[in-house]
């Protein structure tokens, strides 16, 4: 079965196209073969010349006979892999009806159908799974998806952030089992300024080891915002499981982050850039001022030349994130063409990052993020090869999300 998402984007804001769209989603009874002349696995390994047999919305086998009933997918033109994975993007947001930021005064229902772009747009590009970092109204998106009623990529979030603000260490603990209770998948924490700001530590050692300590305790995930080498010790030391961004990250802090197997989610290649393509709309928007676009346009060697170092310490493991924002949705992929042309990050792990570590960081690894049986059907191909020419990437044009077509561009059946 297949989804045209270029079609429901241009009719999203109508209700029947989502009820249509529930229509379409229905599980496919017959078994679905993907004919593949080169996939790589998520894990380091390539595959050529075999079929991927599909059945509800797992694989089943790789390799041997096409059932005799299967809807068959040609796709050794292309290159395969599994379906990829942003890590930290920001799913909700949005320019308004007046190319602002923010959207301000626009009503509820409009705000969560320009979500609904956002993740038509993403699983366009070939993410199947995201974590939105964010925002109360993810929730609403992120079970309409699940639920079937839209099409867009698998989404985790962790609601409304905690910070500094946000209580002593108990009011902390506390915040962290309301969040769990609300329907979080994980907490997200804000334990450094922006760096549009500098990065300085904001929480202290004992706030961020109340939140960590107690999400840990509860069986929850922690991604911290953390610029500082000051900060990102203090999660690390911590507990906490990812830190994002980490613009000034030292080698020592690295070493310990590689040893307490501390995840690292860099940002380097799209957020940024996205800010100053589009810092008219930006501009004047909370704490985006003239000050802070001179700091992100020297953030951008600053990042770069952390991502470099944190490539040196060879046991690190960097998650794939781009912390995606308003005018970013759909372009996810820009992150792995830095990281490659511009970082130096060997392609094979690159898109290792994009997908099974990526999934290890979810604690999804048995179920996405790797081709083989019994693994969630999540399956992009693209026109090209993203390990030879990172372009490549930019253009998926198959989309598989637990075993249902979405794009399907080139190719018939």
């Amino acid at each position: 079965m297949m989804i045209s998402l270029r079609r429901i984007a241009s009719a999203v804001a109508l209700l029947p196209v989502l009820l249509l769209a529930q229509a379409l989603l229905v599980a496919q009874d017959r078994p679905i073969v993907l004919k593949v002349g080169t996939a790589y696995d998520g894990k380091g390994k390539t595959i050529r010349n075999t079929t991927i047999v599909v059945e509800g919305s797992k694989i089943l086998r790789i390799g041997g006979a096409v059932p005799p009933d299967a809807a068959v997918y040609d796709l050794t033109a292309l290159t395969v892999s599994p379906g990829w994975i942003d890590t930290h993007t920001h799913i909700g947001y949005h320019f308004g009806d007046d190319g602002r930021n923010g959207g301000r005064g626009e009503a509820p229902a409009h705000a969560m159908l320009r979500g609904v772009d956002n993740a038509i747009l993403t699983l366009n590009a070939g993410f199947t799974t995201i974590q939105s970092p964010g925002q109360a109204t993810d929730k609403e998106l992120r079970d309409a998806i699940a639920r079937g009623i839209i099409p867009g990529p698998r989404i985790l979030t962790s609601l409304q952030p905690l910070m500094e603000t946000s209580g002593p260490p108990e009011k902390l603990r506390e915040l962290v089992r309301q969040r769990k209770q609300d329907g979080a998948d994980f907490i997200k924490l804000f334990a450094s300024k922006s760096i549009r700001e500098g990065g300085a530590q904001t929480m202290t050692d004992e706030q961020l080891q109340a939140a960590c300590g107690e999400a840990k305790a509860i069986g929850m995930r922690t991604i911290v915002h953390a610029h500082s080498a000051e900060s990102a010790k203090a999660a690390t030391l911590a507990g906490c499981t990812s830190i994002e961004h980490g613009a000034y990250v030292t080698d020592d802090v690295f070493a310990l982050m590689a040893e307490r197997g501390t995840y690292y989610d860099p940002n380097i290649g799209l957020v940024l850039q996205n800010y100053i393509e589009n810092k008219p709309k930006f501009l004047g928007s909370g704490n985006y001022n003239e000050e802070g676009f001179a700091f992100m346009e020297k953030g951008l060697a600053i990042t770069l030349a952390t991502f470099k170092k944190a490539l040196t310490h060879k046991t690190l493991k960097i998650v794939y994130g781009t912390d995606a924002v308003a005018g970013a949705h759909g372009r996810n992929y820009e992150e792995f063409i830095v990281r490659v042309r511009d970082g130096g990050q060997d392609p094979m792990a690159a898109l290792e990052s994009a997908t099974s570590i990526s999934a290890e960081s979810l604690k999804m690894q048995d179920q996405i993020g790797s081709l083989a049986p019994g693994m969630l059907a999540d399956i992009v191909a693209f026109d090209g090869d993203p390990l030879k020419d990172v372009s490549a990437a930019r253009r998926a044009v198959f989309v598989m999300k637990g075993g249902t077509v979405f794009e399907n561009r080139r190719l018939s059946h």
